[in-house]
């Protein structure tokens, strides 16, 4: 490959680095041609871009961002697939959907190598279950503003119940 042909890939990588604040880095070595196309298929449907990339420039395009992502260079071994994300936990459920069909001793694939989510970093497939689990940032402000609205429906129920119930009091007060 020519050095422009080089420099090219990691400008392109680069930018898309920065346009998506969360990514996985999988292995799809093993997969063969029907399963690599359901697999891709599923990352269109789910918002989620799949790159296939050679580790060394990737690496070189991670060194180009402001972050520091030194943490994942130990995971850049063998073939490495990336998957590109604006929900953190989109790719993590994908990877656990894809290979929970698996047969007993067969190797995991789409697996899990290290992941870039929520600012945080997660070297290893061990962490596939927490990543299933990371709540994106509108579903956190969904929770926070359900959380803050219970006791102020309490509160109107109550004043309601108890208008109702005085209500209730001056009518039967007034039939005697």
């Amino acid at each position: 490959m020519r050095k422009e042909d080089k420099s090219a890939i990691i400008e392109g990588l680069s930018v898309t680095l920065k346009e998506y604040p969360h990514f996985y880095l999988t292995d799809i070595e093993a997969l063969d041609a029907e399963k690599t196309g359901a697999l891709r298929r599923e990352c269109f449907k789910n918002g989620v871009k799949l790159v296939v990339v050679k580790n060394k420039l990737l690496k070189k395009a991670l060194d180009n961002t402001e972050v520091d992502f030194t943490p994942l260079h130990t995971a850049l071994k063998g073939s490495t697939a990336v998957m590109f994300t604006h929900t953190a936990n989109s790719p993590a459920r994908l990877i656990k959907e894809l290979t929970k069909n698996a047969k007993k001793g067969e190797e995991l694939k789409p697996k899990l190598k290290a992941a870039y989510a929520q600012e945080s970093f997660y070297i290893g497939a061990e962490h596939l279950d927490a990543l299933v689990h990371v709540k994106s940032k509108n579903e956190l402000i969904a929770d926070v503003i359900a959380l803050l609205q219970s006791p102020v429906k309490n509160v109107i129920s109550a004043l309601q119940s108890s208008g109702q119930t005085v209500l209730g009091i001056l009518t039967t007060l007034e039939k005697r």
